[in-house]
């Protein structure tokens, strides 16, 4: 499979911050940074790369009402969604929710030995 060249293999890439309003977070983010904003619904929006220079996503917010301390969740990107996965579980870590498809591709969530969650994705 070839290499999508606006991402890397098993990178950082992506950065979600769960909030219980939406409305309250773009209008924080907006007014304090500037920040800009993909809108997908009422329970997602995509956060524009400031100084980037198409201004691709870089994060997003997703609405959680139980919105827990922990910070952002870190997404990864991976060119071989599946054997992502495999090398998750073959490293010790738990996959918390499997591959599942999104208005970017497909992803899934683990968690590392210490409990931290982070996401995989893959734009096919």
């Amino acid at each position: 499979m070839a290499e999508n060249s606006a991402h890397t293999h098993h990178a950082l890439d992506y950065i979600e911050i769960g909030v219980t309003d939406i409305h309250a977070a773009k209008s924080f983010y907006s007014s304090a940074f500037g920040w800009t904003f993909n809108d997908y619904g009422p329970a997602y929006v995509g956060i524009r790369g400031k100084g980037v220079a198409d201004e691709s996503e870089v994060g997003g917010f997703r609405l959680d009402a139980e919105v827990k301390l922990g910070g952002p969740l870190v997404l990864l990107y991976s060119s071989d969604l599946e054997a992502s996965v495999e090398a998750v579980h073959n490293a010790g870590g738990e996959v918390t929710q499997t591959p599942y498809d999104f208005p970017g591709g497909r992803r899934f969530h683990f968690q590392d030995p210490s409990g931290n969650e982070l996401g995989v994705w893959s734009s096919s």
